[in-house]
């Protein structure tokens, strides 16, 4: 390979990426490279190296800790490029090319790299360019790329950056914002990559809520990657390796990836950004950048376009069937209870679950009878938001064949519908339908409307809303592959909604997942990892607020498995599957897991989910619906902090940890086989920390174990924004409170906590001014100082 390198001293100028690029060279002071020497770039922070040969990175320093990213004695490749070249996949690679040439500007400590001349025929007209630039004052490297394809070549993907191999690091973490986000140990062993090739990736906008991930060492360094894509750009975040080997990349898909000969900027930058903490810390620096972005400025809870109902409900309930199992136990609790009770309800529809999509009318139970239970639940306070699949549309359905649906569904790269099966009893199939249509919107919308303005329900749970796929129909109208419409079409799809339903009261569309490409669309997003358990497949993967530590303010956070029966069974799936039994109350040893998910939702923020209650158990399970309650009535109290106030880190406790029976078992999970049982090691005790608009703070803990907790507490007065002028009030989730004056010392603020067994404690710091109020937060015995 030849190598040639273009210096400019002090000055911003860079070598033109075009076809001029060796009329360049002739014009400027060129310096020959030996493959032994390197190029450079550092601040106080960061200290780059490039191989002079290759333009590989042989070294990404984080200089506080003296520790390279890069695996010694090896280099990483920064990009991959895919191509289609007639019928024919190929993929190129900087080694592929057999000129590399670079710049360097010093004044603004950054550097382009290029490639050219690839040995591939139809490659030898193509050039690549990648800029580092480290940012100022921080220990941040930004990264661009371009792709000049002056040949036959149709680029399917582009692999940037790669950072790969990685090098091993003590107590290892990879945090990873998937809807909510989770928390992996010791990654390499987790993924296999000790002993096996494996890869895992994640869409963005979609299943990774936020466009970032970070790897770090529990308590030590770490790096975060992330993307400053403000449009919606397809993408994919992915972790891979291979015999030993650890490496992360983003896959960027450009749009009309079929259209050859077609040049390729990146139209955002990626962030490597070097830090120190955990997970949280990850989340705060995004936080930074991300506050500031329009979808945040412009969410619906941020903008006071949220319904009122949606914003003060004390407790969901998601109950499935007709309205005597939905409708009528949520009056009952509602009244039983004291609570502003709000429903989830799903198979209300006439059409089979996950079977007959989009065919929801008539209702199952009849269009009178469903109108009917709705004005009832209004007449009680009861409001409530109706199932509707976004994007399934059933394939054995006679819809599908009568309104030649096929022609609108999501095509695969060979152009052909994917048939996706989740109902394990029918194996049905269905397929997603393309957003980018007008068929699909003006089909949902009206079946959205019709539910709305016909029968009268609150809004729509959108399920499967934060989500994205690529498609690749060149008869849609939108760019081949990549690119944005997908969210652009939710927002033309979420507009046509809310403007057929305007002469109703304001309508409140909810959908599946977290996403922040959503914020300004929907009123509500259903975040189900506090109950991962009772879906997924024992693993190390463990929950994490990561969404809701940037988020929480700016979206109503709501959903929760948690239950104390048997998950329902559909009347309209095949009867020699369903239970003798159904919906049998579970085992008591259980009890343990429903408190786990239950204080994970408050002490996350968000409104507290009950699923498949029957009004019996307010006879038969009173001790953990006690529970529950408790922390309802809690969170009314602090509803400036758990509704609208901003995550802090929360509270680092040293208390023990406990085992706990987990039951595997949701609708489909453990019901074509026995009831999938395990052991599960968590905290005793859980903690959440918020920030109210006002500048109070709080605290909150939750004891879910049988055994009192006794435990002390460091809260470092600038980490919680507390001063002297703070008055601590103590508040028992009973009704109790007592206030303190916080001294003046200037040292951390430290609390002796003792919980008694299922215990829920507030400690508010609030203003002198403010502590003078006193609240009503419907508990049954009324507040009194001790």
């Amino acid at each position: 390979m030849l190598r040639i390198g273009v210096y400019f001293p002090g000055v911003g100028v860079r070598c033109a990426f075009s076809a001029a690029f060796a009329a360049l060279w002739i014009l400027c002071p060129v310096t020959t490279i030996e493959a032994k020497d390197n190029l450079e770039l550092h601040n106080k922070y960061v200290h780059l190296v490039f191989d002079g040969g290759t333009g590989n990175l042989s070294k990404f320093e984080d200089l506080s800790f003296a520790r390279d990213i890069v695996e010694q004695g090896k280099t990483a490749e920064l990009w991959r490029l895919d191509c289609i070249s007639g019928n024919r996949d190929l993929s190129l690679c900087p080694k592929d090319a057999r000129l590399f040439s670079f710049s360097k500007d010093l004044q603004h400590r950054s550097i382009d790299l290029t490639w050219q001349g690839f040995e591939l025929p139809e490659a030898r007209h193509l050039g690549v360019k990648v800029s580092a630039t480290l940012e100022p004052s921080t220990p941040s490297v930004m990264w661009k790329i371009a792709i000049q394809n002056d040949t036959g070549l149709s680029i399917k993907g582009l692999s940037f950056p790669r950072l790969v191999p990685i090098a091993p690091a003590e107590k290892e973490m990879l945090a990873v914002p998937v809807w909510m986000g989770e928390l992996l140990s010791s990654p390499r062993t987790a993924l296999g990559a000790d002993s096996s090739s494996y890869r895992k990736e994640w869409e963005n906008p979609g299943l990774l809520s936020v466009q970032c991930l970070a790897l770090y060492s529990q308590g030590g360094p770490g790096f975060l990657v992330s993307t400053d894509d403000t449009k919606g750009y397809l993408k994919r975040f992915a972790v891979f390796g291979d015999s030993g080997e650890f490496g992360i990349e983003i896959v960027h898909l450009p749009e009309r990836m079929r259209a050859s000969g077609v040049d390729f900027t990146l139209p955002y930058q990626i962030h490597t950004l070097l830090f120190k903490g955990d997970w949280f810390t990850a989340a705060t620096h995004y936080r930074q950048w991300a506050e500031k972005q329009p979808w945040a400025q412009n969410s619906r809870l941020s903008c006071g376009m949220v319904a009122p109902w949606a914003q003060n409900t004390d407790l969901w309930l998601w109950n499935r069937g007709r309205s005597e199992n939905v409708l009528s136990p949520a009056i009952t609790l509602s009244a039983e209870a004291g609570l502003s009770v709000s429903v989830l309800w799903h198979w209300w529809h006439g059409c089979a679950y996950d079977v007959g999509f989009p065919e929801y009318f008539p209702p199952r139970e009849g269009d009178e009878s469903f109108r009917a239970a709705l004005d009832r639940a209004h007449a009680a306070g009861v409001h409530t938001i109706v199932y509707m699949n976004q994007r399934l549309w059933g394939m054995t359905t006679k819809s599908w064949q009568d309104e030649g649906a096929a022609t609108y569904a999501v095509k695969g790269p060979e152009g052909t519908v994917r048939p996706e099966i989740y109902n394990v009893f029918t194996q049905a199939p269905c397929a997603s339908m393309c957003m980018g249509t007008t068929f699909w919107r003006n089909k949902y919308a009206s079946l959205a409307e019709k539910a709305i303005l016909q029968f009268g329900v609150d809004g729509i749970y959108m399920d499967q809303a934060c989500s994205n796929l690529a498609c690749y129909d060149p008869n849609h109208g939108h760019p081949i592959g990549g690119g944005t419409y997908w969210i652009q079409g939710f927002r033309m799809l979420e507009q046509d909604i809310r403007n057929r339903c305007r002469r109703a009261a304001p309508i409140t569309l909810a959908g599946e997942g977290c996403g922040e490409s959503w914020l300004p669309h929907l009123d509500l997003m259903l975040s189900l990892q506090v109950s991962r358990e009772r879906y997924a497949a024992p693993s190390a993967w463990e929950p994490i607020p990561f969404f809701h530590a940037v988020y929480h303010q700016y979206v109503l956070l709501f959903g929760n498995y948690s239950s104390l029966v048997m998950p329902p069974y559909d009347e309209l799936w095949p009867s020699e599957f369903a239970p003798t039994e159904p919906q049998q109350l579970l085992d008591k040893t259980y009890s343990q897991q429903f408190r786990l998910e239950q204080a994970r939702a408050f002490v996350w923020g968000q409104q507290p989910t009950l699923a498949n209650f029957r009004p019996e158990l307010l006879r038969t399970r009173p001790e953990e619906l006690d529970f529950l309650f408790r922390i309802v009535r809690l969170r009314r109290y602090g509803l400036k902090y758990f509704r609208d106030g901003s995550m802090l880190r929360p509270p680092e406790l040293d208390t023990p940890t406990q085992e706990i029976d987990i039951s595997r078992l949701s609708i489909y999970a453990g019901r074509r086989e026995a009831l999938t049982h395990y052991r599960k090691t968590c905290p005793s005790v859980l903690s959440g920390a918020w920030l109210a608009p006002d500048g109070d703070a709080c605290v909150v803990f939750v004891n879910i174990s049988p055994q009192e907790q006794r435990f002390g507490v460091r809260l470092p007065r600038k980490e919680y924004f507390l001063n002297h002028k703070h008055v601590m009030r103590v508040v028992e989730a009973e009704g109790r409170w007592e206030e303190h004056q916080i001294k003046t010392s200037p040292s951390d603020i430290v609390l002796t906590v003792s919980l008694f067994p299922y215990g829920v404690r507030l400690y508010e710091f609030c203003s002198e001014k403010r502590a003078d109020m006193r609240y009503d937060v419907g508990f049954s015995s009324s507040f009194a100082q001790d």
